[in-house]
This record gives C-alpha cells, structure tokens and sequence, in this order.
C-alpha cells in the first residue's frame, strides 16, 4: 500500500508497517513493526533520514530503524 508521507495527509484506515520505501530507492526498516491507525500522519524526509509519526491525538514520536538502498540511479538492474 502506498501512503502519502507528508507529514500533513492522515492515514485512512489502520495499516501496520515493518519499512517504509522512498521512490528513489531509499528504505527505512522499522526496528519492530509499527501501527499506525486512521488519523495518523507519517513525515518521511529522506534528506535528513528520518521517520516521524503524528497520532492523531497529537502525540509525536520517531520510530527507531536502520536505512539502506534497494537501488540507485545509474546502475542497470539485473
């Protein structure tokens, strides 16, 4: 499932996560999985590599994790 991570769009229905992917190849893989219910908002910034959750209570947090890349520009995929 595709979730609009801007930090501003709420989650619509109850989704539990384990990694969170950017379209360039960037990944984050959750330390434990993470449920996020319907009002919740992710903010994904891939520059400054971090994952922060906005329940919709008000309550912020960032979830721990470890990145990696799945695939980069300019290498052929085999």
């Amino acid at each position: 499932m595709r979730l609009t991570t801007d930090g501003v769009t709420p989650v619509p229905r109850l989704v539990m996560v384990n990694n969170l992917g950017k379209d360039d190849g960037y990944f984050c893989e959750l330390t434990s999985p993470l449920f996020l219910a319907p009002g919740d908002r992710i903010l994904f910034d891939g520059m400054k590599m971090d994952v922060t959750v906005t329940r919709a209570s008000g309550e912020t947090f960032a979830p721990t994790g470890t990145w990696g890349v799945r695939c980069s520009y300019g290498h052929p995929r085999l």
